[in-house]
């Protein structure tokens, strides 16, 4: 070790690698514009999704209220409710069910309970979700999605 002196204290070299803080701020403006820009649209496919699934699950519902009726020769009433395809109701004798794979029935994608009236006002029984504001109407997200426009809504959210 003699004499080399080690230069332990040195200023780094002015070409050393790194970023600067300009270089920093671009990057981060660039993140921002394309969060900006991408985030709306997957929030969008997010909510279109919970629409679909609302539609599936209201299909599967109206299936297995038809194993129902075949068991039993009517609807379940409205006091008996939805939960009639999973639990057995006291006045049905001919019950051959649960006609759900789940012995709960789900919520809607939104946490809401589905609501069904039978007889219904628009066939043998209305079955439906009021979407995503939980609330009677609205339009896009918010419309309620029920088993009596099944087609008509469906071709307004392939559109989108």
């Amino acid at each position: 070790m003699s004499g080399q002196v080690k230069d332990c204290g040195a200023a780094p070299k002015s070409g050393s690698p790194g970023f600067s803080l300009i270089e920093l701020l671009v990057v981060l403006s660039i993140i921002g514009l394309i969060v900006g820009l991408v985030g709306p649209k997957v929030l969008n496919y997010l909510e279109t999704s919970k629409v679909k699934s609302a539609r599936f699950q209201i299909d599967g519902f109206s299936k297995a209220l038809d194993l129902y009726f075949i068991d039993a020769g009517r609807y379940p009433s409205t006091a008996e409710g939805l939960d009639a395809i999973v639990r057995k109701p006291g006045s049905s004798a001919a019950w051959n069910g649960p006609y759900l794979k789940s012995d709960k029935l789900p919520d809607d994608p939104w946490g809401n309970r589905y609501n069904y009236r039978s007889p219904g006002e628009h066939g043998k029984y209305d079955l439906y979700s009021y979407g995503a504001d939980g609330r009677d109407g609205g339009v896009g997200n918010d419309a309620d999605i029920t088993n009596w426009d099944v087609g008509a809504a469906t071709a307004s959210t392939e559109k989108r």
